[in-house]
């Protein structure tokens, strides 16, 4: 219930900058999606990551518009779209730049991304 008052087990945007730090400060585990409106392979992350939002109520999932967070994007050295920052205890731990770690292809599974943030313990993965 606790997970749920705090915005997890479900993907939603999150409108500016001083949003992230706040909502990345009351979880313990975040996955943050930086998109662009105009890149094809965000709708694709998007719809891997809404299914597994719903599974993994231990996370918070979010997305930030890159062109809306220059200053983030700078700080957190984002130069590829899209890209997952993995955010634990309030500190980036890792990142999913583009779709190189799900098999460099546009159809990767739910399963293969789940893999990846499963890795990264973000995460509960068995």
């Amino acid at each position: 219930k606790e997970w749920l008052s705090k915005g997890h087990g479900e993907y939603r945007e999150i409108r500016s900058e001083r949003d992230f730090f706040q909502e990345v400060k009351e979880s313990k585990n975040v996955v943050c999606h930086f998109y662009r409106d105009t890149t094809f392979r965000c709708q694709i992350m998007d719809k891997h990551l809404t299914v597994l939002a719903k599974k993994h109520i231990e996370t918070k999932f979010l997305k930030l518009n890159a062109e809306k967070s220059p200053f983030l994007c700078e700080r957190l050295r984002i130069k590829v779209i899209p890209t997952l920052a993995l955010v634990k205890d309030g500190k980036t731990q890792d990142y999913v730049v583009g779709f190189t770690d799900l098999g460099n292809t546009d159809d990767f599974t739910t399963e293969t991304l789940e893999w990846r943030l499963g890795c990264a313990d973000i995460i509960n993965y068995r």
